[in-house]
């Protein structure tokens, strides 16, 4: 039992000298190999007086324990080196590098649509949508155009086959957003409605059969032309400055009563017309249950597509649906 003293000290000597795996493997048969000192310890335990053997094989478990710990502590370390050095040996690097990267932006209709709804919202309105595939009520008949009455045929509409009971239609104009609003909400109302709107329209420089507008509507107490005249100015220098002029020519539409376009000067001293308005029909108003006794209205509207034309100067308005992004970048 003398010899086994110091074997502990020296089996975790020989075990943190180990540097590799099969270096351990080899302490380890020396330690606790079938020659090692304590497997002939064990087989001497026989020669020992009955009385001294349970202390003997006690100590002698004790330290095999203490060796199998140190060899099993080493292991995982040495284990763990060998795995590192092998995966930073066997990395690869996967970082995909890019070049410098292109990046997009907002088409020039939405950079449009996006400019005038703030021009609007400043001014106190409020921003509505609403669906695009409607009914004749809100396409047609809720704004004054009977079946019969023959400006419902300049609209080229674009009819939707879903049989009985009414007819339906991808909407000719955001008129019907108005309509749904003061069907749901209760004057005074202060809204713009922008969104996509469909005609048969054959593309061509200057038309699209599906295009952007945005109108707007005002219902309150005492509202006049001279509300809408002002209105129509105040959004002009706005969007286009100061310098810019508008004014109002007499026109008709069935929707509104009187009725005018509206133009915007341009440098060289001539006109251009931008879109329609006038003051809502008291028929539309009535159909919405709004007393036209009580309330009165002004509507104005005109396409984002044709807008963004004028602005820039395109000879071709199908230049904005094609998207060919030689002509996208530049703006």
């Amino acid at each position: 039992m003398s010899d086994l003293e110091n074997l502990a000290n020296e089996a975790e000597e020989a075990s943190f000298a180990a540097s590799t795996l099969e270096n351990l493997e080899q302490v380890q048969a020396q330690f606790l190999g079938k020659k090692s000192k304590l497997v002939l310890a064990k087989k001497a335990l026989g020669t020992l007086p009955a009385e001294d053997r349970a202390n003997a094989g006690k100590e002698i478990n004790e330290i095999k324990g203490q060796i199998e710990q140190l060899i099993s502590s080493r292991k995982a370390a040495l284990q763990e080196s060998e795995w590192s050095s092998k995966f930073n040996k066997e990395r690869m690097d996967l970082t995909e590098r890019l070049g410098p990267i292109d990046r997009g932006h907002l088409h020039l209709i939405t950079q449009a649509r996006d400019e005038l709804e703030d021009v609007f919202i400043g001014m106190g309105y409020s921003v509505v949508e609403g669906p695009e595939v409607e009914t004749a009520w809100y396409n047609f008949e809720a704004l004054n155009i009977p079946d019969w009455h023959p400006a419902r045929g300049n609209f080229d509409t674009i009819f939707v086959d879903l049989g009985e009971p009414e007819e339906v239609m991808l909407r000719s104009h955001t008129s019907p957003v108005q309509i749904r609003t003061m069907e749901s909400q209760e004057p005074p109302i202060y809204i713009v409605a922008p969104g996509r709107t469909f005609r048969t329209d054959s593309a061509d420089a200057t038309h699209l059969p599906a295009f952007n507008q945005i109108e707007g509507l005002v219902i309150d107490k005492g509202i006049t032309m001279g509300d809408l005249a002002g209105t129509i100015d105040s959004f002009v220098h706005a969007f286009f400055g100061e310098e810019v002029k508008s004014r109002l020519r007499p026109s008709y539409f069935p929707f509104t009563e009187p009725s005018a376009e509206f133009d915007i000067s341009r440098s060289d001293g001539s006109w251009l017309e931008l879109g329609g308005c006038g003051m809502v029909h008291p028929n539309v108003l009535r159909n919405c249950n709004i007393d036209p006794e009580v309330w009165q209205g002004f509507a104005f509207g005109f396409g984002i597509d044709r807008l963004v034309s004028m602005r820039y100067q395109l000879d071709d308005i199908r230049e904005l649906v094609v998207n060919d992004a030689r002509f996208l970048r530049q703006f």
